[in-house]
């Protein structure tokens, strides 16, 4: 009797062992190969399935054993807790970490920015490269001045929304989450001390924003001369004369490649052509740098009229009071420029 009971011991032992490695095995032995490489980027779409998150895990080859990583997300429910996302996968992960990884809905965020863009369909489409949203969604939104109005503004001021900047967005944000989130942005940007200063200028908001684009267009890089030229362009605003801004018109025409506008160039028929529209374009022609906003609320209260870029090309101007001072200056540029046979 002591004989049976004693191998029924060593059976319940060795029994017991066996499933204690294997749930050891199940649950914290890696189950993550991934080659040579640290880690690996996976998207599971909003709507996954666990069979679409299996299959997507077989397409990247990331599992050893699909059992039991099948068994563990059944243990711990994970197969009726898909979260849509992107997520790095690290080399050698257990299974438990993960499950948990995922069922957490731990995102591997993206960082989105505004460098190198001019206009708002370009950064739709720059968004719906980076996002499950797509950018035929995007670019529908941004033409609809229904869903705009909500924001307060519509298909030819929404730029005006965009504050540049560096922002981090999960991989599944969908447009609705998109808007709201720059919305907020802005709001935070337009503080009560800013909106009091837009108050004083008698410009609202979006106008200080396109003002500011136009200024920025003129001196992308020096704060204090950008202040100079937005007291320059309010002194046109306020005398009823046209900005005859070169940006303005190269927005209307498209092309951003151009150095230098024919005459012909500036009588192109278009809201944005300041040249022979007076008061400022619909909206922003580029997105505006908060510095840029920022000088003309602080604008520098000037009496120039007139405006030239230096004939050293540096991007610095010449500024002035008259018409006769202003050629002097004019000359200077177009000589520059012809001697550098750039027409």
């Amino acid at each position: 009797m002591k004989k049976i009971i004693i191998a029924i011991l060593l059976i319940l032992i060795l029994v017991g062992g066996i499933g204690g490695y294997f749930a050891y095995t199940t649950i914290y032995q890696s189950n993550v190969n991934l080659g040579n490489k640290k880690s690996e980027i996976i998207y599971i779409p909003t709507g996954s399935t666990f069979n679409d998150v299996i299959r997507i895990l077989g397409e990247n080859n990331i599992l050893k054993n699909r059992s039991t990583f099948e068994l563990l997300s059944e243990r711990k429910k994970y197969k009726y807790a898909i979260k849509a996302g992107k997520y790095r996968i690290l080399a050698n992960m257990s299974n438990n970490a993960l499950v948990n990884l995922l069922k957490a809905g731990i995102q591997e965020p993206i960082k989105i920015n505004f460098n190198g863009l001019h206009t708002v369909d370009e950064f739709m489409k720059r968004i719906g490269r980076r996002i499950e949203a797509d950018s035929l969604s995007l670019q529908r939104v941004i033409t609809n001045n229904g869903y705009l109005s909500k924001y307060g503004f519509n298909s030819t001021t929404i730029q005006a929304m965009f504050i540049p900047g560096s922002y981090e967005f999960y991989w599944n944000t969908s447009v609705d989450q998109f808007f709201e989130r720059m919305a907020e942005e802005y709001k935070l940007f337009w503080n009560e001390e800013r909106k009091k200063k837009a108050n004083s200028t008698g410009f609202t908001q979006t106008e200080i924003t396109t003002l500011a684009s136009i200024v920025q267009a003129e001196q992308c890089c020096d704060n204090e001369e950008k202040k100079i030229i937005a007291g320059l362009y309010i002194n046109r605003l306020k005398d009823e004369m046209p900005l005859q801004s070169d940006p303005t018109v190269i927005y209307a025409l498209g092309d951003f490649k151009i150095q230098r506008l024919s005459f012909e160039q500036t009588r192109i028929n278009s809201p944005y052509n300041t040249y022979i529209n007076k008061g400022l374009p619909p909206g922003p022609i580029a997105f505006v740098q908060q510095s840029s906003i920022d000088a003309v609320l602080d604008f520098d209260k000037n009496d120039y009229i007139y405006m030239c870029a230096k004939e050293n090309l540096s991007g610095k101007h010449y500024f002035a009071r008259t018409y006769d001072q202003h050629c002097i200056y004019a000359k200077k540029y177009r000589d520059a420029l012809n001697a550098r046979n750039i027409h």
